[in-house]
């Protein structure tokens, strides 16, 4: 039986090895170990049939030293504090090794969307947002869409806050709509992100596009963005899998018709597209897709993903983390030892953080960029994230993945140091 599964313990874990590699400061370690903050909040919501249901909500903040906090708020059945807290975490060291000025913040609401009407779930994230604003705004901590949060609820979460406020703030959440302060390509970013450091990866190691084949498990927001770049690149999309079941075409998938079957299935789910063969039971289509004998894997669902019971199954010869904390520390070493090349979750799918700060400068500054701007700063920061930790890597003999928390860790450390420990 797998032993309960604490994202806090693995988050904290990774900071504990790092911290022995570059003989982190012991009081810095502790401070960097604890999050500054973090809020919980009940959140009583009339349901469309009157009633008054409560539910749980969070909003973690776990460093503000080399900025206002930025994260994401997920709505799920199985949110626990525990889970918002290693996200902070990792946020913490996601904008610091692609060097954005920001700390790294979560939220999260156990519930379950999709047994809710449009306006229960607006209800709830109204509430939500009067709870939490005593800890959120454009200079403090700065919210965005995840897990079954979208524009719209980014713009539930402004106009709540605005009215608080007693102005117009766009500036409190990214991730909103263009028409309300929103950013271009913001909806595609953490998509594109993981392609753009993943090209860098294939160009080092010379691998050709067209010979490159994916599989990607997950097709939500960032699994099916980066099945469209790479697509776009030239790379055969072999397999996916969501909620609904595998998909599983060793010609490659018509990626262009499966997005515009998910535009218009219900829930935007997988199911019911031709073009391949398509296995239902989702345990078994994940299986499945894990031990492909493809070129790149890219986890792009939950966390926990690839852990010591299945990572020695995985034949890929790269692994481009799109979601969070997909591989466990122990199925890290699993994948290293087998000589798999791990693209970590705070480099490769930091571009929706970096879009997310193009968006908050241009609300603060009301003046906004063009596509073409933010594609190509986007590119630059992604593609010097790449090189700054492939350069660790290879200096220290280490992993990506260790390489880029040093990067990290170090940036963080150096803020704390200067700042010093009040009072």
């Amino acid at each position: 039986m797998r032993a309960p599964f604490n994202p806090w313990e693995m988050a904290c874990q990774q900071l504990d090895l790092v911290a022995g590699k570059i003989d982190l400061d012991p009081g810095i370690h502790a401070k960097l170990r604890s999050c500054k903050r973090a809020l919980i909040v009940s959140l009583p919501v009339q349901m469309d049939d009157g009633s008054i249901q409560v539910f749980e909500g969070y909003r973690v903040q776990h460093n503000l030293d080399r900025g206002p906090a930025k994260g994401g708020i997920r709505y799920h059945p199985d949110v626990t504090l525990d889970e918002v807290k290693a996200m902070a975490m990792w946020m913490t060291w996601k904008c610091a090794v692609v060097n954005i000025p920001y700390g790294g913040a979560k939220g999260g609401v156990i519930c379950d969307p999709s047994d809710m009407s449009l306006k229960e779930v607006e209800n709830l994230t109204r509430r939500l947002t009067s709870e939490i604003s005593i800890i959120i705004g454009p200079e403090k901590d700065i919210p965005a869409p995840d897990v079954n949060t979208n524009p719209q609820v980014m713009s539930w979460i402004m106009d709540t806050y605005s009215m608080g406020v007693g102005y117009s703030a766009p500036g409190v959440v990214t991730g909103k709509p263009v028409e309300m302060g929103g950013s271009l390509g913001r909806h595609t970013a953490t998509g594109r992100g993981a392609m753009l450091v993943l090209h860098e990866a294939m160009k080092r190691f010379k691998m050709e596009p067209a010979e490159t084949r994916i599989a990607i498990q997950g097709f939500g927001k960032v699994g099916s963005s980066l099945a469209q770049y790479l697509d776009e690149l030239g790379c055969p999309i072999v397999a996916v899998t969501d909620i609904s079941g595998g998909l599983f075409n060793q010609k490659g998938i018509d990626i262009p018709a499966l997005l515009e079957h998910t535009r218009a299935a219900p829930g935007g789910l997988i199911a019911g597209f031709a073009g391949g063969d398509f296995v239902e039971d989702v345990e078994t289509a994940n299986r499945q897709l894990l031990g492909l004998e493809v070129e790149v894997l890219a986890p792009c669902a939950l966390e926990n993903q690839i852990t010591t019971e299945n990572a020695h199954q995985v034949k890929a010869r790269m692994v481009v983390e799109g979601a969070n904390g997909p591989t466990t520390p122990e199925a890290d070493e699993i994948l290293q030892s087998n000589g798999v090349f791990v693209l970590p979750d705070i480099l490769a799918n930091a571009g929706g953080v970096t879009v997310s700060y193009f968006e908050w400068v241009q609300d603060l500054q009301s003046l906004f960029w063009d596509e073409d701007s933010i594609d190509r700063e986007l590119t630059r920061i992604m593609t010097r994230g790449f090189h700054d930790v492939m350069e660790i890597a290879e200096r220290e003999q280490c992993s990506m993945r260790l390489a880029a928390y040093m990067l990290a860790v170090n940036r963080v450390a150096n803020a704390v140091r200067w700042r010093g420990v009040f009072p």
